[in-house]
């Protein structure tokens, strides 16, 4: 089409640049930077377009390139369909409106692609590329997974040699020992994909498991029969770099396919991950590993032992008040009374529990939902005022541009007033997309209730802490730091924060 315009109004076609599969709203495209290079160079005096949201999806882009940088280069631009022609100054009047209207469309898009994945994803569907190992997917329903029967003994084995004990590390070197293929040689084999990695290799490549691959599969939750999604976001619609979100804000929708693990053996798995510590020199495990927080600045509390007495003791402190940091209190806290403590608020929860669950459940219950009902109706408030900020700020931009074109602003203010909108605009839409997912996740705290007792039902009158004790009921531990008292005693204030359900005590 294009072409033929050319032809028929005497314009001599240099080149042709394409970026297929990019958005609008990116202008670093390949193509597109290479036009921009061609230009620079004087290879081109005319642009012409399909139309306008061919060229760019961003407004202040888009007007940066048609109202300033291409008169300035004495490069003229034409839009075919929109009827735009730079060398007929009647036809861009309403050019900054088009633009406009559509990044305003761009956006729209967005948000409806999102929101239409989120609903593919909340009914527990499947869009990867592959399967997961152990599953292949259901020719007759799309994004629904089924056990493959030939490859699920894999998965089997991998969390059975990690149930009796064994580690990521020793179970990839079991796994290469007795050549067992790893997902992506299987992948190779029955769709092609992957030939640059093993084509030409020697046999060996096809066993060679990492230990990122075993704990991984460790990790999924697809085999217990649940779909997470949402586990990663981009920037904002305008920028596809991609952010890890955190796990609070992931979708997760349990059994939308059948399981291959029980979840037994899957939390008892992830149990043991999470206990596994690294020893000290005396061969003994730090307990409390990863979970003590300094309750003012978030940072965990180092350990180490006072060998000066002769009685010697262990002790903790803030790691952001020692190594020259002190940037933040000591939070001094001897062992010993953490750990007598922590034991006596475990053993008080699991008596409880054994002697009436339902009661306990009630209790719980009560207090949460009471919690819960204030800061949903705080983070539906918030949502709507950070909404209506952001439809203010569409306009503000609507309005700068309008008053930019027209001589209104000069183009130093007009820079530095668009910079500060589209930064609040990127800052509001990403407050609305966690305040969302915070909403949506309200009946998934309401069932921590029953996970949590689950978890405590699992021990019975323990006289001693051990690492999978604590990290299977709590999160965090947050030590304040001590108040002296006027008669010179010490108080020291400790929170436990258990999985599920959060501060109880």
């Amino acid at each position: 089409m294009l072409r033929r315009y050319a032809e028929q109004n005497g314009l001599f076609v240099v080149d042709e640049y394409i970026d297929d599969g990019y958005s609008g709203t990116n202008f670093d495209r390949p193509d597109f930077q290479r036009m921009i290079t061609d230009i620079e160079a004087g290879r081109i005096n005319c642009v012409v377009v399909k139309d306008l949201s061919r060229f760019g999806r961003n407004y202040l882009e888009m007007g940066m390139y048609t109202e300033m940088r291409f008169p300035e280069l004495g490069v003229r631009f034409i839009a075919v369909d929109s009827g735009v022609d730079s060398n007929n100054q009647q036809s861009t009047e309403f050019t900054p409106f088009l633009n406009v209207i559509n990044e305003w469309y761009a956006r729209d898009i967005s948000r409806k692609v999102t929101k239409a994945f989120r609903t593919r994803h909340e009914n527990g569907a499947h869009y990867g590329a592959y399967a997961p190992l152990g599953y292949r997917k259901d020719p007759e329903q799309t994004g629904h997974l089924l056990i493959d029967e030939e490859t699920r003994w894999i998965v089997e084995k991998i969390f059975s040699l990690a149930v009796q004990g064994a580690g990521a590390a020793k179970i990839t070197h079991i796994l290469a020992s007795e050549q067992i293929p790893t997902p992506s040689w299987l992948n190779f084999q029955r769709y092609g994909t992957f030939a640059h990695v093993y084509e030409g290799q020697p046999e060996s490549k096809r066993y060679a498991w990492t230990i990122a691959q075993v704990k991984k599969i460790l990790q999924d939750e697809n085999y217990i029969g649940n779909s997470v999604h949402n586990k990663q976001t981009n920037v904002s619609f305008k920028c596809k770099k991609k952010i890890r979100k955190p796990k609070e804000e992931w979708w997760r929708v349990e059994n939308t396919h059948e399981a291959i693990i029980s979840k037994t053996d899957f939390d008892r798995v992830q149990e043991q991950i999470t206990s596994r510590r690294r020893k000290r020199k005396n061969g003994t495990t730090q307990i409390f590993a990863g979970l003590v927080k300094c309750a003012d600045c978030g940072w965990s509390l180092a350990y180490a032992t006072n060998q000066r007495k002769k009685a010697p003791y262990s002790y903790y402190h803030c790691s952001k008040n020692g190594q020259g940091l002190r940037q933040c209190s000591m939070h001094y806290i001897r062992y010993d009374v953490l750990y007598n403590f922590v034991l006596s608020r475990l053993q008080y929860w699991i008596k409880a529990v054994h002697q009436d669950e339902q009661t306990i459940i009630q209790r719980l219950s009560k207090s949460n939902l009471a919690e819960q009902a204030t800061a949903s109706k705080r983070a539906a408030q918030e949502k709507k005022r950070a909404e209506k900020r952001l439809s203010d700020l569409d306009n503000l931009l609507a309005k700068l541009y309008e008053d930019r074109v027209s001589g209104k602003i000069t183009e130093r203010n007009f820079s530095m007033l668009s910079q500060k909108y589209q930064q609040e605009q990127e800052e509001q839409e990403q407050r609305i997309e966690a305040l969302t997912a915070h909403l949506a996740s309200e009946k998934e705290q309401e069932d921590g209730i029953g996970k949590w007792v689950d978890l405590i039902k699992q021990f019975s009158s323990p006289s001693e802490l051990t690492a999978e004790l604590l990290n299977t009921l709590i999160e965090k531990i947050l030590v304040h730091e001590a108040v002296k008292e006027v008669d010179g005693s010490r108080t020291q204030e400790i929170e436990i924060v258990y999985r599920f359900v959060g501060k109880i005590d």
